[in-house]
């Protein structure tokens, strides 16, 4: 298990005021020792909860060219027929997950291709599975196409906590199939726009792991 590089200075920097707090309670202080160690015991709570949201897993990737993987961990919280209004201007099938706090935040790529389209939008911060979240809040859209001409949407979308999107790839890149194109900090969410005829693999309610779950099947 590693460490994403996002979490770096956020860990360096809750460690020395962390600290700093304990410093000022048991040495500042009179409090009794049962303070003292009941600070001491929500701070390293506190501190373990942050170390393992950035926590970054190795495994490996089983890729197959007709095989749309999860972008994130989380759970499906929208399938459904959507207009997709930015790019496509369109019906697509679109999956949605919710990402909470405690899933792994690393966001990949659930196709192998060339991104032909990446567009960043500040916005809102409503919570992540409100229905207007997918255009009004933060967010960043990313398209891939396969070497057949098949295009996949997927897009980075903050919520009420999560205000740090997070991309690493631009238009004209070439991108592998569940490799990590971004991180969004805190809870979140990620929809995922296919053609019509996708074969969808997955429920509403299904708990997702981005990169291994197959979310569905193109044609």
């Amino acid at each position: 298990m590693t460490l994403h590089k996002e979490g770096r200075k956020i860990l360096f920097f809750s460690l020395i005021i962390f600290v700093g707090i304990y410093f000022l309670v048991d040495y500042l202080t009179d409090a009794p020792e049962w303070v003292n160690n009941s600070v001491l015991g929500i701070l390293v709570v506190v501190y373990f909860l942050i170390l393992q949201f950035f926590r970054n897993p190795s495994f490996k990737i089983v890729k197959n060219d007709k095989h749309v993987l999860a972008p994130a961990d989380g759970k499906v919280v929208v399938i459904e027929d959507a207009e997709e209004t930015e790019y496509f201007k369109e019906k697509r099938k679109q999956i949605s997950i919710f990402m909470s706090p405690v899933n792994v935040h690393v966001n990949r790529s659930p196709i192998a291709g060339v991104v032909k389209f990446c567009k960043y939008h500040a916005g809102k911060y409503l919570v992540a599975w409100h229905p207007k979240s997918s255009t009004e809040n933060e967010r960043t859209t990313i398209v891939v196409e396969k070497p057949d001409g098949v295009q996949v949407l997927f897009r980075q979308i903050a919520g009420a906590v999560a205000r740090r999107i997070k991309w690493y790839v631009n238009e004209g890149d070439a991108v592998d199939q569940g490799a990590e194109f971004g991180f969004i900090k805190f809870g979140s969410r990620v929809d995922v726009f296919l053609p019509l005829d996708a074969k969808i693999n997955v429920n509403i309610g299904d708990k997702t792991k981005g990169g291994r779950t197959i979310l569905a099947e193109l044609s």
